[in-house]
């Protein structure tokens, strides 16, 4: 993935002198070094801004510099806001107002007007945070003190959320056939989704895989081969269908990075020329990063993507999903969520096992081989985005993943288990008031205020189900949210 930074703003003004301006430009730089260390991405000091030319150069330079994730603006001193606006009004990066102060604590002993000319933070961070409201930008406002381990935890927080948003405008989907027939939520409007997002959503005809993977070598599949063996349990001796799966990941993989695409889909509706569906192969694809969607959603496939960018290390354990079926037992409520062949491995709470089974859906000639695991325990969310005509919605749930209460023996797929909040039925009403999918992307390190972040970057409606969500909350938020966004 792209190495990305972030850039420090600093706002002053002439009026305090060239001594003062020095040292405002010698904590700043020892701040960001400092949290250099610690946050996720390098913050970069650029500029102590004095004059409204200072601030629109730099916000230009941000604008199109593409390793530029995002800037953390701040207020040392006193900055007039009105220099901020043209600045501001050309911002097309995400915006973080940092508000915090040099020092700690007030010192009783050396507090003198000198001190308070040069450190006066409370004063200048609120004149810069009115223009910003003035303008009605999109930010995330952080105060605490910049050395408390919570106030870096929730700058990195916002950070990953920036990549995200960084990720999305590069995002290039490829497509192998269309969707599922007569399917309404994996349809969407891909000129909207690129307006606003920067998805490039495209498709590839399903013979093109077909003479890609014809092209694949024997000693290419033997070293793939050799990667499954170190990584997964081989619990079939249809080695010939393992090898199969190994050529159609060959032959994705090739296609994709051909094209500069994160992510893809495909259909077992659309096989044309295959011997199976990809499983196993898009299972190892989406442990690589790949985003993935299957039936043709290719929302969900990128949505995927760019939350693994937003996890741990470039790639963290965030899956494509589908709520498969219900535990309904009182007092035992779960969901259970699986797909036909693809989950990411990401989430197995022990080494997975390669399996071959009939799949009894789909133009498969040969029983498709797959990754069959137990997905690991832990707080998590899950994540539909929705097109609603003229506006989109990302509806965000809170859930608690368990290791599944039954074994589930002759189920050979991947599965995970959790429990909804606030409970599983109420939790299944409100999904379906707001709109939610059947696909989703359930991530165990993406948080739901990231996602709330990245909405307020991309400028697309959010909506969280919590333990304190009812129907009848739910219900009066969408009402008005409609209301809003209409007139937005």
């Amino acid at each position: 993935m792209k190495q990305y930074s972030f850039w420090f703003v600093v706002g002053s003004q002439f009026l305090y002198g060239p001594e003062v301006l020095e040292t405002v430009a010698e904590r700043a730089r020892e701040m960001a070094g400092e949290l250099s260390g610690v946050l996720p991405y390098p913050l970069v000091y650029k500029v102590t801004a004095k004059t409204n030319r200072e601030i629109a150069d730099v916000v230009k330079e941000a604008n199109y510099d593409d390793s530029c994730a995002g800037i953390i603006t701040w207020c040392h001193t006193f900055s007039p806001s009105k220099m901020w606006i043209n600045g501001f009004v050309n911002l097309q990066k995400p915006y973080c107002h940092f508000a915090t102060q040099y020092n700690r604590e007030i010192p009783n002993e050396e507090i003198d007007m000198d001190f308070m000319n040069l450190n006066q933070s409370a004063h200048g961070d609120r004149e810069h945070g009115f223009i910003a409201a003035r303008l009605r930008l999109p930010r995330k406002i952080i105060a605490g003190y910049w050395r408390d381990e919570a106030v870096r935890k929730r700058i990195g927080s916002w950070m990953k959320a920036a990549v995200g948003a960084a990720v999305s405008r590069g995002m290039k989907v490829m497509r192998f056939g269309d969707n599922m027939r007569e399917v309404a939520v994996t349809e969407g409007d891909k000129v909207e989704v690129q307006a606003k997002l920067g998805w490039q959503v495209n498709t590839w005809a399903v013979g093109d895989l077909v003479k890609e993977m014809n092209a694949v070598t024997e000693a290419e599949i033997d070293a793939l081969m050799e990667v499954y063996q170190a990584s997964y349990d081989i619990a079939t001796d249809k080695l010939d269908h393992i090898r199969y799966q190994a050529r159609e990941e060959i032959a994705m993989k090739r296609m994709l990075d051909a094209e500069g695409c994160m992510a893809f889909s495909n259909t077992f509706q659309d096989l044309y020329g295959m011997e199976q569906l990809p499983g196993l192969a898009s299972q190892h694809l989406m442990a690589q990063g790949y985003g993935y969607g299957g039936e043709g959603d290719w929302k969900v496939s990128a949505m995927t993507a760019i939350m693994k960018a937003m996890g741990e290390n470039g790639n963290g354990c965030s899956l494509f999903m589908e709520d498969y079926t219900y535990h309904l037992a009182e007092g035992a409520e779960y969901s259970l969520g699986a797909h036909m062949l693809e989950v990411c491995p990401c989430c197995a709470a022990g080494r997975p096992r390669i399996e071959t089974h009939r799949l009894g859906i789909g133009m498969n000639e040969k029983d498709p081989a797959r990754l069959v695991f137990e997905g690991k325990e832990g707080d998590a969310i899950v994540v539909s985005l929705i097109d609603m005509g003229g506006r989109l919605r990302l509806i965000c749930q809170d859930i608690h993943c368990v290791k599944p209460i039954l074994p589930m023996p002759n189920l050979p797929v991947a599965r995970v288990m959790w429990k909804a909040e606030p409970s599983l039925t109420t939790g299944v009403e409100c999904w379906i008031t707001a709109g939610g999918a059947h696909h989703t992307v359930l991530s165990y390190d993406v948080t739901a205020e990231q996602m709330k972040d990245w909405c307020t970057m991309l400028d697309i409606e959010f909506v969280h189900i919590t333990r304190d969500t009812t129907v009848e909350s739910l219900e009066r938020e969408l009402f008005l949210s409609d209301l809003a966004w209409k007139l937005k």
